[in-house]
């Protein structure tokens, strides 16, 4: 396993990989000791572990080390990192995938400046997280594994097994070794929809790379957008993760993705969706047992791990409050080996017994932090809105040796998404406010994963309706508690969470402050600035190409609204944010000060999207230091 955590002093994420003992009571032990050692990869006869391997602010790169330890052995220089490395049937070769860069650009020591002048004539030319993608697509690799481990006096030279504009990923091998099946958007129509094809590469490509080969067909009338693709392990079918799109392509607000089967017989079968489209969101395709996929479903703030049979049949090998992340199979002894977030740990390892039906953990990474007496465990809130809905979050509340019985200050927090979920594992978030003395609401509104399709297409052309009446249900239940203060109530939220905190500020007046982060604030703006604005706000909100549209887009906006707004706001934002860019918060700072409002803006250098998430150690704490100001001046707690 590998075992991540920020590094304050080295502003950066460092960890090791880790073997974990499945019988016995032996503690796991260190099998890499490098900066930061993720993705591991055990190879066919146990023998190797592969991994990728980044040195301080370095790129990721494939190495292998044995998996009784000893000193890795780096396998790549790929100038732009490495990732998803995978042993071939035969264990002689790893696969892997990197991004390319056109000549002349992204140069370690090279100028942006410097470089030619970019020449866009597509919409899609820019993603959150990788920046401008066009001059460098990710391309797949093999590179041969050691001989008896013998460290090579250079590196060998990979072989590229895809080349050209159309990059691809997830890579898997098929059971014969002759070829990889992955993921492309290669369709013709590939610049104006979602869709993306399952396809076939070549592993031994005589002469040139070749294209790869579709497996499911966009350009033959498939709808579907494939996210992930697993290999049976007797290469007789391909299980899919996929959503279906429409005959639009672009069809994806709640398009729940599900398990798909696809026939390898080479007759052009159609997939077979197993899982049920209204009710399921699958997330993940993560191993075969016995030749039944194993996925992962969210359920209600939940994510499980589940068995489908050939007939759809679904069997919950993991359920509860997990929130499961990964598994893979144990050998042939019929255990599944998971990682799953708690309400009290951030990961765990855990043995899952499918025959006698147990689940035991194998580790207690989150022991230190339960062993300071400060994790507060949610208690789960069940609230009903105004048109006799029914809405599912939950409450957390500070320590009372701490703090007393309360009232105390109170925050409604709100997700992103708006097509995600709030879930019982460990969120720091929650845990920085109530250690802090406040009392957090959240939940998850119609618009959300984890409840059916229904639940997440409730707000469709409908942003700041159902969704808003069912945040003040959810709240207006927590404070039923007489421990939670309703006369001193903050609202904050990030991404869609942070469109619906500044719609909830233009509505009411209700809140003493608010925290708008990483907004979605002017669905007009957004079109022509974030990465997905092509399509998101168009599919979500409409489109203003009549009268009729420009009105509804307008009811559903924030911004046309932002002269309502009363209540003191923080608008945090990232400058390279490419999901929300940077100019939805100035502007929404911008139309707030000018108006008399008490705003401030809080704008990090070098940060996108995902800035709480994985953004710089010291960032993200600078960040909660201010937030944590914020709070305490206008929603002060009482000592």
């Amino acid at each position: 396993m590998s075992v991540v955590r920020p590094d304050l002093t080295a502003d950066e994420y460092v960890g090791h990989l880790w073997s974990v003992d499945l019988e016995g009571a032996n503690a796991p032990r260190a099998l890499t000791r490098g900066h930061r050692d993720t993705s591991p990869e055990v190879s066919p006869d146990g023998r190797w572990v592969a991994f990728l391997r980044a040195e301080p602010e370095g790129k990721p790169q494939v190495h292998v080390v044995e998996a009784t330890g000893g000193e890795p052995i780096r396998l790549t220089d790929a100038p732009l990192g490495a990732s998803e490395p995978r042993f071939s049937p035969d264990g002689t070769r790893i696969a892997y995938v990197a991004r390319v860069p056109e000549e002349g650009r992204y140069a370690a020591d090279g100028k942006p400046g410097n470089e030619d002048p970019r020449h866009i004539t597509e919409l899609k030319y820019r993603s959150d997280g990788v920046g401008f993608f066009r001059d460098r697509p990710q391309h797949v690799f093999v590179v041969d594994v050691p001989v008896d481990g013998e460290r090579p006096a250079e590196l060998s030279e990979p072989v590229a097994l895809t080349a050209g504009d159309v990059g691809v990923s997830g890579v898997r091998w098929l059971p014969s070794g002759d070829a990889l099946v992955g993921v492309s958007a290669r369709h013709g129509s590939r610049e104006s929809d979602l869709r993306s094809d399952a396809v076939r590469v070549d592993a031994s490509p005589s002469g040139a790379p070749g294209a790869p080969v579709p497996l499911t067909d966009a350009d033959a009338g498939s709808t579907l957008g494939v996210d992930a693709v697993l290999p049976s392990a007797d290469g007789s079918t391909l299980w899919l993760l996929a959503g279906d799109l429409g005959p639009s392509g672009r069809d994806f607000v709640a398009t729940q993705s599900g398990l798909y089967r696809l026939a390898l017989d080479g007759t052009g079968a159609v997939p077979v969706r197993l899982t049920d489209p209204e009710q399921d969101q699958v997330t993940a395709v993560v191993a075969e047992l016995d030749g039944d996929p194993l996925v992962v479903v969210e359920r209600r703030g939940a994510a499980h791990l589940v068995r489908v049979a050939a007939d759809g049949t679904a069997t919950t090998l993991v359920g509860g409050t997990h929130v499961v992340s990964g598994a893979a199979v144990a050998g042939s002894s019929g255990r599944v080996v998971a990682t799953a977030a708690t309400p009290t740990s951030a990961g765990e390892v855990l043995l899952v017994d499918v025959a006698a039906g147990t689940v035991e953990a194998r580790t207690d990474l989150g022991a230190a932090l339960r062993a300071t007496g400060r994790t507060r465990v949610p208690v789960e809130l069940v609230a009903t809105a105004p048109d006799g809905y029914e809405v599912h979050g939950w409450a957390v509340t500070p320590d009372e040796e701490r703090y007393g019985a309360g009232p105390h200050p109170t925050i409604l927090m709100i997700h992103g998404g708006p097509f995600a979920q709030y879930t019982h594992g460990l969120f720091d978030e929650v845990q920085v406010l109530a250690e802090a003395g406040y009392a957090v609401v959240l939940g998850n509104p119609r618009g959300s994963s984890g409840y059916g399709r229904a639940h997440g297409l409730a707000i469709r052309q409908g942003f700041g309706t159902v969704d808003t009446d069912d945040v003040l249900a959810l709240l207006g239940a927590a404070l039923e508690d007489p421990a939670l203060d309703g006369e001193r109530v903050g609202v904050m939220g990030g991404s869609y969470g942070g469109y619906l905190t500044a719609w909830l500020t233009t509505r009411t007046d209700r809140f003493v402050a608010a925290v708008v982060e990483r907004g979605f604030l002017d669905p007009i703006s957004f079109v022509g600035s974030s990465d997905i604005g092509w399509f998101f706000g168009l599919e979500y909100l409409g489109d203003t190409g009549d009268e009729a549209g420009a009105a509804a887009l307008a009811a559903q906006s924030p911004m046309a609204h932002v002269g309502r707004v009363r209540t003191p706001t923080l608008v945090i934002h990232s400058e390279q944010d490419w999901r929300c860019p940077v100019e939805q918060g100035q502007r929404w700072f911008v139309e707030l000060k000018r108006r008399g409002v008490h705003a401030e803006l809080l704008l990090f250098p070098g940060e996108g999207h995902e800035l709480t998430r994985s953004g710089n150690p010291k960032h993200r704490a600078v960040r909660f230091e201010h937030v944590l100001r914020w709070w305490s001046t206008h929603l002060p707690v009482e000592s």
